[in-house]
């Protein structure tokens, strides 16, 4: 059977997936692709003494899961199952000990996951303190900060595959001596941006916080006291980042080993980038997610959860996963090792706000509550017996025995069944549909997709109730994506319906956590999902999700509040052919207009085709506003070339695009002539000296920002604590609203399940 991709779906295969040939052109379809994945993980079968028969029917199994949209698994299976890499596992936990060693031994193993396409986990806690002694040389440690900058540099460096940008999970426990500086390490606006960070919160902490109690940093290295902290101070100081750039955020350490499958094996200290996969250090998981919104049946007067055809499906999905760990190539044999010997497996869903859609029930309610443990509850048990079933064809997990499982006397394949895990693209693939169990984002908004075009993207639960109630039409679609995707204010929808589909910043936050927390009952690892906060909410605001979080037993817990951080946008856009009346509402980017007198610098790189000089301007608040290039007499192509770049380059940057996001898209671009320049620095074309330019003129600017930073907080202090506090945790204010934008396509970015996920082409950041 042919499979039922969308437009856009396959617009982002096209991108991403399917595979390419030397010259980067496509040479497979996506009928193609899915019987490479399917044939791939059917043929771990043989192991376990199949006959071909046997795995032939079981790939069709598998194929028509895929081509129905009814499950995916994570991107590295759908971009590397059945080729030479074989990597196929999302997400991984390297340790990281007290020595020199240690911490370049798993850079390295870092950079080898990063580059097969894998997203990884550290805990950072085990490091000395900064400035404490170093008996081996007699200096001083820099601290846990300062290797995770290290981290970050290596992680920017590697391209994963030319598909995926690494990302990594920085954690630090809350009693470490650094942790403050931990805390507030992302103040600034792109510093260690390749790296979510979260705090470790025990129990201990929460309590003492109750009572708004002291409570000690502990020395790693030596495990004894260093001094004392305020708990209620440094929980303010989570809150007052968390509200400004939505990191930290919070695993709550103590209760993630509370659920540890084997804790004779050790105790988990960290997760996957996106904080819902604990693992083992050397661990590894492969996760893959069913798309609720295909397990419905229609019924007279609507629709209802089509229970078989939702254990058909998990039962397959966790056969599925299960063969993904025989069949894995792993970056290290440790990992290797350690993953067989729980075989830990994340099975997800997808499409829950869609679902409700269906079924008429609106996000933030009780009924949706009540059905979403329904629902994942179902799913566990069903994926336990499956597991169970293949455990006694293949044999238990080989821990089983050191396990919680063994404990309580039932054998199973896998140590961990259940993770909710981000959806962002694989949601697009099996789309349309809602993400994760994030609420619907927008119900009607424009994707870009080949050649500029705009296609309309509904969704469909919205679309058939519409239809059936008489109030569906193209002006109404129109007039939904001018208003961000919402129903608000739109007299043509009635009040019930509204209230059904309220996007997610209609939402409360409580109910955000309250869905999370309801999921989480019957999830054996975590739930990533992003507490969405208006751009009005408060230091309590924030300060309450997080305690309601801790009380309701979710496992960690991340907030965002709306526009607060510089590359975000929520921007449904609007029809470009459509008159729009409502500046706000149609989210045009004027370019800033040319002051009179304007002030830069000029760079000289040495290029394969001789020296060029790259002139970068700035406005009167030291912005970057324009690029001049010119290289010595050239003329012709190279000329107008260089300077169409220079005229692209300004309009974005009078746009509001940060220039880290334009350097990304020049850099590594090749020519035939490639050089050294007189720094050392390999170029590999002009357009890659014009990244190098902006990305070390945007350190310098960084610099000076900083040093202007530090002196503006001397000077408020001793003014009143509240505005002393804002000014401090807020950092410098652009007085320009930059628009975030895919560094790929151009299209808006939105921040979803602890991620930044471009709907149009897939690209996602975690």
């Amino acid at each position: 059977m042919k499979p039922k991709f969308s437009a856009n779906a396959l617009t982002v295969l096209e991108k991403r997936y399917l595979k390419k040939d030397k010259n980067g052109k496509v040479a497979e379809t996506p009928s193609e692709l899915l019987l490479r994945v399917s044939n791939a993980v059917a043929s771990a079968e043989f192991s376990y003494g199949a006959g071909k028969e046997e795995v032939e029917d079981l790939s069709l199994s598998f194929y028509n899961l895929m081509a129905n949209l009814e499950f995916m698994p994570n991107s590295p299976t759908l971009m590397n199952a059945g080729r030479e890499l074989g990597q196929l596992s999302a997400c991984f936990v390297l340790p990281i000990k007290d020595s020199m060693e240690s911490i370049f031994e798993t850079l390295k193993a870092a950079a080898l996951i990063h580059k097969s396409g894998g997203g990884t986990g550290f805990s950072f806690s085990n490091l000395r303190a900064k400035n404490s002694m170093v008996k081996s040389t007699g200096g001083v440690a820099s601290g846990p900060v300062s290797f995770m900058k290290v981290f970050d540099s290596a992680t920017q460096a590697v391209k994963q595959g030319g598909t995926r940008r690494g990302a990594n999970m920085g954690i630090l426990r809350v009693d470490h001596p650094d942790i403050l500086e931990f805390i507030k390490c992302k103040e600034e606006e792109g510093q260690i941006s390749n790296f979510n960070i979260s705090v470790a919160v025990t129990d201990e902490f929460m309590e003492k916080l109750r009572k708004e109690e002291d409570y000690d940093l502990i020395d790693p290295h030596t495990n004894t006291k260093v001094r004392s902290l305020n708990t209620k101070e440094v929980f303010d100081l989570i809150i007052a980042h968390a509200h400004k750039n939505g990191e930290p955020g919070v695993i709550f350490i103590d209760r993630m080993n509370q659920f540890n499958p084997t804790p004779r094996l050790g105790r988990f200290e960290s997760t996957n980038p996106c904080g819902e996969q604990v693992l083992l250090p050397y661990e590894s998981c492969n996760l893959g997610s069913i798309n609720l919104s295909k397990m419905l049946v229609k019924e007279k007067g609507g629709y209802k959860i089509d229970w078989d055809k939702l254990s058909r499906t998990v039962h397959l999905s966790v056969q599925f996963l299960d063969n993904v760990i025989d069949i894995n190539k792993f970056p290290l044999q440790e990992i290797a090792d350690n993953t067989r010997r729980t075989r830990k497996i994340g099975l997800g869903i997808m499409g829950w706000a869609t679902m409700l859609g269906y079924l008429g029930i609106p996000y933030a309610s009780l009924d949706a509550l009540e059905t979403a443990e329904r629902v994942m509850r179902f799913i566990r048990q069903e994926a336990v017996k499956q597991s169970s079933a293949l455990a006694e064809k293949k044999g238990v997990f080989p821990a089983f025995n050191l396990s919680v499982w063994h404990t309580n006397g039932v054998p199973v394949r896998n140590s961990t069944l259940t993770t909710i895990a981000p959806t962002g693209t694989i949601s697009i693939i099996a789309g349309p549909c809602s993400s994760g169990i994030e609420p619907i984002f927008a119900l009607v908004y424009y994707r870009k997709v080949l050649d500029g075009e705009k296609l309309m993207e509904i969704d469909p639960s919205f679309e058939e109730v519409a239809k059936q109630m008489g109030f569906y039409s193209q002006d109404l679609l129109d007039k939904i994506a001018g208003n961000n995707g919402t129903l608000k204010g739109i007299r043509e929808v009635p009040e019930d319906i509204k209230r059904i589909f309220a996007t997610s910043l209609e939402i409360d936050p409580a109910w955000h956590i309250k869905m999370q927390a309801a999921f989480q009952k019957y999830t054996d690892n975590a739930v990533s999902k992003t507490i969405n906060l208006p751009n009005s909410a408060s230091l309590e605001d924030v300060r309450q999700s997080y305690l309601l979080a801790y009380k309701l037993g979710c496992k960690g817990i991340t907030v965002y509040r709306d526009k607060s951080r510089q590359e975000q946008v929520l921007n449904t856009g609007s029809n470009p052919g459509k008159k729009q009346t409502d500046k706000h509402q149609s989210r045009e980017i004027v370019p800033r207009p040319r002051p009179e007198v304007i002030i830069g610098t000029t760079t000289k790189v040495s290029t394969g085709c001789g020296n060029l000089y790259v002139t970068i301007n700035q406005d009167e608040n030291g912005r970057f506003f324009e690029v001049f290039t010119q290289m010595g007499k050239a003329g012709g192509c190279a000329a107008s070339q260089l300077e169409a770049i220079g005229r692209l380059v300004s309009l974005a940057l009078r746009s509001g695009i940060e220039p880290k996001s334009i350097a990304e898209q020049l850099k590594g671009i090749r020519c035939p002539s490639p050089s050294w320049g007189s720094n050392g620095k390999r170029i590999f074309s002009c357009a890659d000296a014009i990244a190098w330019v902006l990305e070390k003129r945007g350190l310098d600017q960084q610099n000076i920002m900083g040093s202007k930073k530090k002196q503006d907080q001397k000077e408020v202090a001793g003014k009143d604590t509240e505005e002393s506090m804002e000014k401090i945790f807020s950092g410098r204010k652009s007085s320009v609203n930059v628009i975030g934008v895919c560094p790929e396509c151009g299209s808006a970015l939105r921040h979803e399940e602890g991620c930044v996920i471009c709907s149009s082409c897939g690209y996602s950041r975690c």
